[in-house]
């Protein structure tokens, strides 16, 4: 099981539940986190949440991932975060000379030709 799996488990259980708000805590887009607990849910076999319409509840096999959950999170090295490194800036097109180049015998490219 991959941390990141764990740490929305336990997001969406200390939301109380409610996979909406967690997935606004998180910063989780909420497809994301209910493909999280379809994984999760393939991995141990069984079911971690009693689905109803009056709301969502943990099973047994779901308050166990919970506490295994917690510990292998405490026990996890603490993530380092990569320093902000400043956007580039914007990118500027050449624009050349300006004009085209003038060729003897030709009217010039920036005049209009004189009528008669």
């Amino acid at each position: 099981m991959k941390l990141v799996h764990l740490q929305r488990f336990v997001a969406i259980v200390d939301a109380d539940l409610h996979v909406p708000r967690a997935a606004d805590a998180t910063g989780v887009p909420l497809a994301a986190l209910y493909s999280t607990i379809d994984t999760l849910e393939e991995e141990t076999g069984q079911p971690l949440f009693t689905r109803a319409k009056s709301g969502w509840g943990l099973t047994e096999a779901g308050a166990l991932l919970l506490d295994e959950a917690h510990r292998r999170i405490a026990d996890a090295p603490a993530t380092t975060t990569k320093p902000a490194v400043p956007a580039g800036g914007k990118a500027k097109a050449s624009k050349g000379k300006g004009r085209a180049p003038i060729v003897k015998g030709e009217p010039k490219p920036y005049k209009k030709r004189q009528g008669r």
